[in-house]
């Protein structure tokens, strides 16, 4: 088509010939030249007004029209850069917290696994009424609170429900292990790897970019150890070399050969927040990873470990596929497991698959719509600080909208102007909006990417986002744009036109303005509220008091392979690394713990105390394998009894320590040393030991429960730990001091094992701690920019009624006021508009109190102290925003605010 400037061009010629045309016909039968143009011009119209006609009908106007209003309004805008930047400013900071948290929450919350037709998967899950057969479970699983249901699986089940399937589609499992022990070239470190079924890569549709996928012939037994390793991997040790093919690295001390590389953004079928570098076949298990000694749980129907997904083709009955699935995963149970009396067969379930197992979804659903709806708030307040500004901008340009209705223009012509100069400011702002988000969410990503488990969530958007963020910059525009656009329909020409000299305005006039800043305080009141409790919180989970002396302790992870290190050659290897770190020069004292304290992690047994009532519904108790000088190190009192001593050997009786929490629950008013309880080891033989000591309460995993009963056996008596151990180090000198010589104590033991996560106590808490710092951090930001947005609200508001008022100021002070009086009522002013937002803010606060209150820790959702000292927040912010709009009333000169009078 051509262009709207072409067509014009040639409707004005049509026209032009028609006329002519017309006009010659009259010529011809005697009319005069003159008289026939006039006669023609009457009778088929004007050029212009049949040119309009012809592009409102083509619909060109509204694009010429739209052309005019846009340069119109750039035109306008660059006439005034500091408000268009300050305008675009405000719109960016709001628009980009909220592009970059909806993409977080996009990747966690919504998006599908990174692979063709996500829609087709399906995850299998099972759910029991009454006793259940599972007895063992050992890794990350959905579960139910009340553990009636599942969706973890053992070896077994799966084969046999695979063969016996044959309408669900292939069923393929997957199992994260978490940290391995990988050795390229003789350097050791530690990656997340997960094991995967031979027909894992050909369900999923996944095609690595390098090299070959994990076939079935790969998870056979016997068959040669191979691995897929990670893009993010392949860039950071390989330095994406092509002699990564082929290279054999010992993962846990077993050759293994890299046959493939995935694809940049496939992370396995564990969903949002899951990055594993190295994907195994199961058949590796028993020899990388031998859970409790060294038995293989491929053939074990005891321990329910992996997770089994399907992908049905379209058109499958999924009713008749699951009823038929659940005939066959009954079978096998049958076939592969123990059945009590009083136990009760599962029933399976078939869920959605498409994002994969995704915990995250769980943990972090609530968190993240809170934070949704945070810089929601934020977002609005940039939308009131706009129309506030607009507000203003609108009064001063009254002569110039009623000059254009007085030349005709329409009042629809007028509001369509204004609403272009608001979406054009809010299109600007979005795309200012899109680079802050972008940011924002690296900023994100890098707050919960831990050292050795980097999260692998693209940097880029998606058209998701991309869409979010349009229609976010449209709906802002609309927003703040509605204000001044219903203003200026309300413009008398005439009156606008007049001499527009007055002694006293109307108190009607800005009372939207006024109302707009009522609402900005309200908001910001409930946005320094929010950021009270999320700092409060975290300033009281740090202070804390842990049970023992988090300074000057480095701790770091040992995880010996099983293959090698077993039994006594474990303790052995375990006593060599205690004395060889002790050796070291600025080490005080070096202890271990199968559960590093504060780190979220638990390990619980059987706790029977010979000839105490249990109570009926306990589950087990936590328990912590530690080396004799633990007390000693971590600093934590014995307050009776004694600690664990070198004499505690193999051969010596068994002996255990229990915490005040154990004894005052299971020997109430009673001394427990002396005591003995039976436990279990990982064979279920029952073990007996004698209670020496008594130590003080220390927090085992969390700082937001109170310290749990816990048992501590020494780690040359214990069950045998298949997981690995954290050492503890008292140390004079720092974390990067003392590393080099931690490394080198351990290789003087053997060379192939890595220290893991080495980093200080108070860096433990800290990343125990994570989520409530990043809501401390982000809510507090929230918080300062909705100060700022009100302060800019209240000062403009002020300084715009001082210009306004200045006559009647001036008549006031040629009467005799004073210039404090001036302050105070400039200062009164702001002070209703900021008590009236702070009581809103306040009872939004309250009322919505219970959405956050299971965030919180040592405070209420209604703490007195923290809502007045948001109150106070605003009130001085307020009167810092005020003083200079005040200023200026007290300095007004009467005589030149009277001249033009």
């Amino acid at each position: 088509m051509s262009k709207p400037s072409q067509l014009a061009t040639q409707v004005q010629e049509e026209l032009k010939f028609h006329i002519e045309c017309y006009a010659e016909d009259l010529m011809n039968k005697g009319v005069p030249r003159s008289e026939a143009l006039r006669r023609a011009k009457a009778e088929l119209g004007s050029i212009p007004a049949s040119s309009e006609q012809c592009r409102t009908a083509w619909g060109t106007r509204f694009i010429d029209n739209l052309r005019a209003d846009l340069r119109f309004a750039a035109r306008m805008l660059s006439k005034s850069p500091s408000f268009t930047a300050i305008a675009i400013g405000s719109l960016a900071l709001g628009i980009g917290a909220n592009t970059a948290i909806f993409s977080m929450a996009k990747a966690v919350l919504l998006d599908q696994l990174n692979v063709p037709q996500p829609g087709q998967l399906r995850l299998l899950a099972w759910r029991v009424k009454g006793h259940s057969i599972v007895h063992s479970s050992w890794g990350e699983f959905h579960s139910t609170p009340d553990g009636s249901g599942s969706t973890s699986f053992t070896y077994p089940v799966f084969e046999q429900m695979r063969r016996q399937n044959h309408d669900l589609g292939d069923l393929f499992a997957f199992k994260n292990l978490g940290r391995l022990n990988v050795s390229v070239d003789g350097e050791a470190e530690v990656l997340q790897g997960d094991l995967v079924s031979g027909n894992f890569y050909q369900q999923m549709q996944v095609q690595p970019q390098q090299g070959r996928a994990i076939s079935p012939s790969d998870d056979t037994a016997g068959a040669t150890p191979v691995a897929v390793i990670s893009d993010a991997y392949w860039q950071h040790r390989f330095n994406r070399s092509q002699s990564a093919l082929g290279k054999t690295i010992l993962v846990n001390l077993v050759p293994v050969t890299i046959v493939g590389v995935n694809p940049p953004l496939f992370t396995g079928a564990k969903g949002a927040l899951s990055s594993p570098q190295l994907f195994l076949p199961f058949s590796v298990q028993p020899a990388v990873y031998p859970y409790q000694t060294a038995d293989s749980l491929l053939s074990s129907g005891k321990v329910w470990w992996m997770q089994i997904m399907a992908r049905v083709s379209p058109g499958t009955d999924e009713q008749k596929a699951r009823a038929a699935l659940d005939v066959a995963f009954k079978s096998a149970i049958r076939a592969t497991a123990i059945i009590k009396p009083n136990e009760s067969i599962p029933n399976i379930e078939v869920n959605d698959g498409s994002r994969g197992l995704n915990q995250a979804q769980g943990q972090m659903a609530k968190p993240l719509w809170s934070l949704m709806a945070l810089s929601g708030l934020v977002l609005l307040l940039a939308c009131a600080n706009m129309a506030n500004l607009l507000l203003s901008r609108s009064e001063a340009r009254q002569r110039e909208i009623g000059v254009r209705l007085a030349l005709g223009a329409g009042r629809w012509r007028i509001v369509r102007q204004v609403m272009t100069e608001s979406l054009l400011l809010a299109v600007l702002g979005g795309l200012a909006g899109l680079a802050l988000g972008a940011f924002g969410k690296k900023a994100i990503v890098a707050m919960l990417s831990g050292p050795s488990e980097p999260l692998i969530i693209s940097n880029g958007f998606d058209w998701g986002v991309f869409a979010f963020c349009a229609a976010l910059s449209i709906i802002t525009g609309l927003l703040f744009g509605a204000a001044p656009a219903w203003q200026l329909t309300r413009t008398q020409a005439n009156t606008t036109l007049k001499d527009r000299a007055q002694t006293v305005t109307r108190r009607q006039r800005g009372l939207a303005g006024k109302f707009i800043v009522v609402f900005q305080v309200a908001l910001s009141t409930l946005l320094v509220i929010s950021a009270g409790f999320f700092l409060r919180t975290l300033i009281n989970l740090n202070r804390i008091n842990p049970g023992f002396d988090p300074h000057n302790l480095v701790l770091f992870d040992v995880r010996p392979p099983l293959k090698l290190y077993t039994g006594e050659k474990q303790i052995q290897l375990f006593r060599q690394l205690t004395d060889s770190i002790a050796a070291q020069p600025g080490v005080e004292s070096v202890a271990l713990t199968s559960v590093p304290p504060l780190a979220n992690s638990y390990d619980t047994n059987d706790f029977t105390p010979e000839g105490a009532k249990l109570d009926s519904d306990s589950q087990g108790v936590n328990e912590s394998t530690v080396g004799e000088r633990y007390f000693e190190t971590l600093r934590i009192p014995i307050v009776a009894g004694r600690a664990f001593a070198l004499t505690d050997t193999e051969t010596s009786p068994k002996v255990a320590i229990v915490n005040q929490a154990l004894a005052k629950k299971y020997f109430p008013n009673q001394n427990p040393i002396g005591k003995t309880f039976s436990t279990t080891d990982n064979k279920q033989n029952k073990l007996v030991f004698h209670i020496v000591g008594l130590c003080a309460d220390a927090h085992y995993a969390s700082l937001r429960e109170d310290p749990p009963p816990v048992f501590y056996l020494n780690y040359r008596q214990a069950p045998e730990v298949d997981w690995g151990m954290t050492y503890a180090v008292r140390t004079t000198s720092a974390r990067a001091a003392i590393t080099p010589a931690l490394r080198r104590a351990i290789q003087s033991i053997d060379r192939n094992l890595p220290l893991v996560d080495v980093r200080t106590q108070q860096e433990q808490i800290d990343q125990l701690l994570s989520n409530e710092r990043i809501f401390a951090d982000l809510t507090v930001s929230f918080g300062v920019l909705a100060l700022v947005l009100a302060s800019i609200g209240i000062y403009g508001i002020l300084a715009y009624s001082v210009s306004r008022r200045t006559n009647e100021i001036g008549i006031r002070m040629a009467l005799g006021a004073r210039a404090e009086q001036v302050m105070r009522m400039v200062l009164g002013e702001a002070s209703w508009m900021t008590l009236i937002g702070i009581v809103a803010g306040l009872g939004a606060a309250l009322a919505s109190g219970r959405i956050i209150a299971s965030q919180l820790y040592g405070l209420k959702a209604h703490d007195p102290a923290t809502l007045a000292g948001a109150a106070a927040v605003l009130v001085l912010v307020a009167l810092a925003a005020s003083w200079l709009p005040a200023r200026r009333a007290a300095t007004i000169d009467p005589i030149k605010a009277l001249r033009h009078e």
